[in-house]
């Protein structure tokens, strides 16, 4: 099941795809969820199945504005150096535990959205990742309980202003500018994806191939993230885990490749689909 955070005719609901359109699930679920974070603590796939075989969408895909999966998480945490490749372009030894750092809701866009580019840098650099939207909160997961808590896939960029996340050791101030953090087009339940290992990621600027990898390459996998993570802060429905960029980030490549006004990024992801944005600068 794909399900979506959409705006139609001035409102902003919740949906599942069906052929090349939209079932909105909010009069279904309106006494229970007001919103996809919500609907996907309330463990109702089979019930929002059954609603969706019989419903008619109410509006083309083409005709919609996507929002970010989860616009508003509790929390969104992003594990950095996570590939191999990715840790040995950046100079990163391996570590024991997972390197983390988090984004702000306000931060995250759509799939379509543009990107902004802020006038303060020219460094605007892309990121593919793979999303894991919690779905069954917990604190102290167990490895092999980790997996039940998940909700679905979805995919990431985080884009990045590259000289703001040098100032200083920390990341927070080249990984917030609002309409950095492309989230979408869908999130994917697990029974559609399989073994999440097999999700090949892509990303792609003005069609050129930048980066490429497989789920597998994880130096944390899924199940180590949730575990790590649910052990110092209680994971809510909703919460959202970017698992990481593999290698080719535009930063590190000779010359550099830097994302400009007028280009058009995208990040395919087995089994989920393509997330799409064109870059813009920002107007201030």
């Amino acid at each position: 099941m794909r399900l979506i955070s959409y705006a139609w005719q001035g409102k902003a609901s919740f949906g599942a795809v069906k052929g090349d359109g939209v079932v909105d699930l909010a009069p279904a679920f309106a006494d229970r969820a007001a919103d996809l974070r919500d609907f996907v603590g309330l463990d109702a796939l089979d019930e929002a199945r059954a609603y969706v075989e019989g419903a008619t969408p109410v509006a083309a895909l083409t005709d919609i504005t996507f929002l970010p999966v989860i616009p508003n998480p509790d929390k969104i945490i992003m594990a950095a150096v996570n590939y191999d490749d990715h840790r040995i372009e950046a100079g990163r030894d391996r570590t024991e535990n997972p390197v983390l750092f988090l984004r702000l809701a306000e931060s995250q866009t759509g799939h379509g959205a543009p990107l902004k580019a802020p006038p303060e840098s020219h460094h605007f650099d892309y990121e593919g990742e793979i999303a894991v939207v919690i779905g069954k909160g917990g604190r102290r997961i167990a490895r092999d309980q980790a997996l039940d808590h998940v909700a679905g896939y979805s995919i990431y960029n985080d884009a990045s202003i590259r000289d703001w996340q040098r100032h200083t050791s920390q990341f927070t101030a080249g990984k917030n500018w609002n309409d950095t953090g492309a989230f979408g087009p869908w999130l994917v339940t697990p029974d559609e994806i399989g073994d999440y290992r097999d999700m090949a990621l892509e990303t792609r600027l003005n069609g050129q191939v930048l980066q490429s990898c497989v789920a597998s390459d994880m130096i944390f996998d899924v199940e180590a993230l949730i575990a790590y993570i649910s052990t110092w802060t209680h994971l809510r429905h909703g919460d959202v885990i970017v698992t990481g960029t593999c290698g080719g980030v535009g930063f590190k490549r000779v010359p550099p490749i830097f994302m400009r006004d007028g280009d058009v990024v995208e990040v395919e992801v087995s089994k989920i689909g393509i997330l799409r944005n064109p870059i813009a600068n920002e107007t201030v």
